[in-house]
């Protein structure tokens, strides 16, 4: 029988990517949450082709509305879930912090209590974050599973809620529920709200001659370590196919630590407009999680997995996305 397996946040980054890896990995029938309005751009190649392919299947509900999560879920009962969705940008949950928690914690809780009531027998994977980890001290660098959270923002809260909800359900009621806190990922279809994207938006606008030689930015010493989108799904895939064990928690990460402003200089020196930089303020974060460096040995021991994709065709894979948008005129305006 083919296996099932239901995506939440099947249109972000991360989700588009992940749709695409089991298509092509898999024989798998593919179940994705979208709400009325997401935005499909990201999936729009599956889209086009869903008549006559019969392994994806769209889902309209919100993991808010735990209806409409059971509705899916008891139709569904799906054999692997993936819950990608939330509301992922921490500078966004300083204005908005209420509906921050509602989306990344209760929405986690839904999922759930959904799953435990509908298909309890599932194998599950819960995105919580490194932001979890928040203001980490150097002696705990680089950063294992069993660092204590200090969370920097109401995003970093949201998470740490995602993480303990998760706990408790494998817990409690001995669902097979594994939690990841993935460190930096980007590539391909990066939201323009989080630093190295906004930076390659922002090039490739000027490159167009739509922007100012100005790039703005925010903090720029805050260390990251950097994996690839492409690589992160695969590591997604083998957390729930190779032995997963319920209730275990695995750092995931790259090996490119650097400064974000070592990624604004690489993708300057990609460009051949000559480019200055401005710090914008509403770009700093009243704290920033500056020291995000993992350790990944639980997970790659487990698995087998390390990262394949370099930093520097993942960051030139992005600014190029970035002139395709914009010489296309596919995308909005504000920096």
């Amino acid at each position: 029988m083919v296996k099932k397996v239901f995506i939440t946040g099947i249109t972000g980054m991360v989700g588009s990517h992940l749709l695409d890896y089991l298509i092509k990995k898999t024989n798998w029938d593919v179940y994705g949450l979208i709400r009325w309005r997401s935005p499909l751009e990201n999936i729009n190649s599956h889209i086009k082709s869903i008549n006559n392919n019969k392994r994806i299947f769209l889902k309209y509900g919100d993991i808010r509305e735990q209806h409409s999560l059971d509705t899916i879920i008891s139709d569904i009962k799906p054999d692997y879930v993936y819950h990608l969705a939330a509301q992922s940008f921490p500078k966004t949950s300083f204005e908005m912090p209420a509906d921050t928690y509602e989306t990344n914690t209760i929405g986690t809780s839904n999922l759930l209590e959904s799953l435990k009531r509908y298909k309890k027998n599932a194998i599950i994977h819960i995105c919580s974050s490194s932001e979890v980890f928040g203001r980490v001290p150097k002696e705990k660098v680089p950063i294992d599973e069993n660092c204590s959270f200090h969370p920097a923002s109401p995003y970093a809260i949201s998470k740490t809620g995602t993480d303990l909800i998760a706990r408790f359900y494998a817990e409690a009621y001995n669902m097979k529920i594994m939690t990841t806190r993935m460190f930096t990922h980007t590539g391909p279809r990066r939201g323009d709200v989080f630093a190295e994207s906004s930076f390659a938006k922002q090039i490739a606008m000027i490159e167009a001659n739509m922007q100012k030689p100005i790039v703005y930015v925010g903090n720029l010493k805050s260390l990251r370590t950097i994996a690839d989108v492409r690589d992160a799904v695969h590591a997604y895939y083998l957390l729930l196919t190779k032995n997963p064990i319920g209730g275990e928690v695995y750092n995931i990460g790259g090996t490119h630590t650097c400064t974000v402003g070592e990624i604004l200089n690489f993708l300057l020196s990609k460009s051949k407009k000559k480019i200055i930089y401005k710090v914008d303020k509403n770009r700093i974060r009243p704290i920033d999680a500056d020291l995000q460096v993992p350790n990944t040995l639980k997970f790659r021991s487990h698995t087998g997995w390390k990262p394949k994709i370099k930093f520097e065709k993942t960051m030139l894979d992005l600014l190029n996305y970035w002139r395709e948008k914009v010489k296309n005129k596919n995308f909005y305006l504000s920096r």
